[in-house]
């Protein structure tokens, strides 16, 4: 029987890494601490760690951690674009993709782009969109790829927050830089900076006051670029996220801060001496 040397052959016997994955909780409790500790009610983000530039074939990029959710942004461009119906732009283009790894969470199984990419990737582009001086880049594109290495709740705030390090370290003229933060309501009570298992959590409130809310926003100017909101949350609930979101991204901003002030000092050439 010849043997088909293309494919690693896996043991006769063996058991789905599902088995062994923990289950996410059934709901969401309103009383006590979250299982990682933090209050609820209160702006409690997860401890926070970025790096820029770690990939060299890129013009820009970041790393980024958020508790247990990993991701990777690179930056290329800009570039001339390849369409010929663009060559006489007077502005640039934006072009944003952003992808989860088929080891990020359980469900994931495959490289292939579906649906939640897509929608993702559509509230990246508007997120970032924003802050950027496109018109600084006629005829030309910018590449925007954020990888999501370990999704562990809150992905799409976090990944704003990622792309717009990468775009700062590529050099790209920005209006601000762009932060992201999410919030899940369940009745009365509220989670800042959900996490997986609390964000699919089928919730233990009774009411119609239920849902998730991400939003992304420029600390300087303090003006909003990007807000997703799904669920069923009244007028005051949807407010009082908005207003907790922007906490959460002041909380994050003097880290962001530091990062891109040593990722300049990492590239500035040595004093010359005298």
């Amino acid at each position: 029987m010849p043997v088909d040397t293309r494919r690693i052959r896996g043991p006769e016997v063996s058991l789905s890494p599902s088995l062994f994955a923990c289950k996410p909780a059934p709901g969401l409790p309103t009383h006590g601490p979250r299982a990682d500790g933090r209050q609820r009610d209160q702006v409690d983000v997860r401890p926070v760690f970025v790096r820029c530039g770690l990939v060299s074939q890129a013009k820009g990029s970041a790393y980024m951690e958020a508790g247990g959710t990993k991701l990777m942004c690179c930056v290329y461009g800009p570039r001339e674009t390849d369409r010929k119906d663009e060559t006489d732009m007077k502005c640039g283009r934006l072009t944003t993709d952003m992808r989860f790894a088929p080891f990020s969470y359980q469900e994931r199984g495959a490289w292939i782009q579906g649906s939640q990419d897509k929608d993702f990737s559509l509230m990246l582009h508007e997120s970032l969109q924003p802050a950027l001086c496109l018109h600084k880049y006629p005829r030309s594109q910018i590449e925007v790829n954020v990888m999501v290495l370990e999704n562990s709740g809150s992905v799409l705030a976090h990944a704003v927050t990622c792309a717009s390090l990468a775009l700062a370290d590529a050099g790209i003229e920005m209006y601000d830089l762009v932060l992201g933060c999410a919030v899940r309501q369940d009745g009365a009570s509220y989670v800042l900076d959900p996490t997986y298992a609390e964000e699919n959590g089928s919730g233990s409130a009774s009411g119609d006051n239920q849902g998730r809310l991400t939003l992304a926003f420029l600390p300087s100017l303090n003006q909003i670029s990007g807000l997703q909101s799904d669920g069923e949350m009244t007028e005051e609930a949807l407010s009082a996220g908005v207003r907790t979101c922007i906490e959460g991204c002041y909380k994050i901003y003097p880290v962001i801060q530091q990062a891109l002030a040593k990722a300049v000092r990492r590239a500035a050439p040595p004093p010359s001496e005298s």
